[in-house]
């Protein structure tokens, strides 16, 4: 029997922020100057403390981002008869000419969509060979027809340019950490990617790492608050905060989903900009356990496939009877955080279930630390990628069947 869906491991983590309308300020150890924010209503003074900018703001701005998604997508890839058939995307790239690299797990293959969506090719399939990948878990593009692809199942790097092996970069050296990004210096920024539960002290630690993919050189530059300890006389706890590492712009971001705030770190681990505001957990209620039971059954068939229905039964009522348990306690402020191609960071609600289903809506926060507000995401849509003013998820339909969605930022 294989283990239970264990949402600690594999969720995306956040809540919504709690609206409040109240001014912002930017304060720092330096010289004081004050501008008006992009939305004319906001004053902020900017400081400069040795080289660090500190955003701080006295409550949590209530406004819309100034784009949208479309309500159609440019194009859907996964619902027609011709197109490929997706199971599981766990990783996904938007290239500039506007067609996407995707990878799915559960197939072992990584596809090229054209910018159009109607057509596919295979760039990568399962194997041990040159090209070849076991599991992706991130994808990176250069310039316009480079892509890295991750494989830590299979202790490497790839480089597919025109869509052939240009090179291949052992990354063994770099056990335990996962791929988040390539930097300003040309390094594979990584960060902890897995831990052993059971550990007693309040916080794990996580490291930030650069890898120089010339050497082979792993230098740890940071350490962060990794994971929370799980409450006495649970195994796991499904409202447990996070710390999660994203690239934004070359830099490192790290958040902490129990705490309102940002770090942006260069390569080196630098600290370049913090920025911070007010908010209040917000507690799991019984209300919020409504309809999620159906989610975490599918998560533990997929994670145990073998198992016997009697099996995944127990499991998923294993897995209600913790969220139960923690009815009360304080949600996560937020999700798993990601940046874009324009350095913004963007910060997903949380909600108690599966990552599958993705947010509801995300927080926006410019490379300089503007609050630029909140964007509504089309129901059911995990992103992947936010590039030239589009963005690529998976999106579930009625049947819990997942295909590619393009959509238009509107006002990006």
């Amino acid at each position: 029997m294989g283990k239970g869906y264990s949402s600690v491991n594999s969720r995306s983590d956040g809540y919504p922020f709690i609206p409040m309308l109240v001014p912002a300020i930017v304060a720092t150890l330096g010289g004081c100057e004050s501008q008006p924010t992009a939305t004319g209503a906001v004053p902020v003074q900017i400081e400069d403390s040795a080289g660090v900018r500190i955003v701080e703001y006295a409550g949590k701005p209530d406004i819309e981002a100034p784009f949208r998604f479309l309500a159609e997508p440019r194009y859907r890839h996964g619902t027609n008869p011709s197109d490929y058939a997706f199971q599981r995307m766990s990783a996904g790239r938007l290239l500039p000419d506007g067609s996407a690299v995707v990878a799915d797990a559960f197939a072992t293959e990584v596809i090229v969509l054209t910018a159009d969506g109607t057509t596919y090719d295979l760039l990568a399939g399962p194997g041990e060979g040159p090209g070849d990948v076991s599991y992706v878990n991130a994808i990176f593009a250069i310039g316009r027809d480079s892509i890295w692809v991750s494989d830590p199942f299979g202790d490497r790097l790839t480089l597919f340019a025109r869509g052939s092996v240009a090179r291949t970069v052992d990354i063994r050296r770099a056990d335990g950490l996962g791929a988040d990004g390539i930097g300003s210096s040309g390094h594979l920024l990584m960060s902890t990617s897995s831990f052993i539960s059971g550990f007693e002290v309040e916080w794990l630690p996580g490291h930030m790492a650069r890898f120089d993919m010339e050497t082979g050189a792993v230098d740890t530059v940071a350490s962060y608050d990794h994971v929370s300890r799980v409450p006495q006389g649970l195994r796991w706890d499904p409202i447990g905060a996070l710390g999660s590492v994203a690239v934004a712009a070359g830099q490192f971001v790290y958040a902490r989903s129990d705490k309102p705030e940002v770090i942006w770190r260069r390569p080196d681990g630098t600290v370049t900009q913090i920025v911070r505001w007010q908010a209040e957990a917000v507690p799991l209620t019984e209300a919020l356990l409504e309809g999620i039971e159906a989610g975490m059954r599918e998560g533990n068939q997929m994670a145990n496939p073998g198992a016997s229905v009697a099996e995944i039964n127990q499991m998923t009522a294993d897995n209600m009877s913790t969220y139960r348990a923690r009815v009360g306690g304080a949600m996560p402020l937020f999700s798993r955080l990601f940046g874009d191609t324009e350095g913004r960071v963007w910060l997903p609600s949380w909600h108690p279930g599966t990552a599958r289903e993705g947010a509801a809506a995300y927080t926006v926060i410019s490379a300089d630390g503007e609050w630029l507000g909140t964007v509504e995401a089309p129901p059911r849509l995990r992103i992947l990628d936010v590039a030239g003013g589009l963005v690529l998820g998976a999106q579930l339909d009625d049947m819990d069947v997942e295909s590619v969605a393009v959509y238009e930022l509107d006002g990006s």
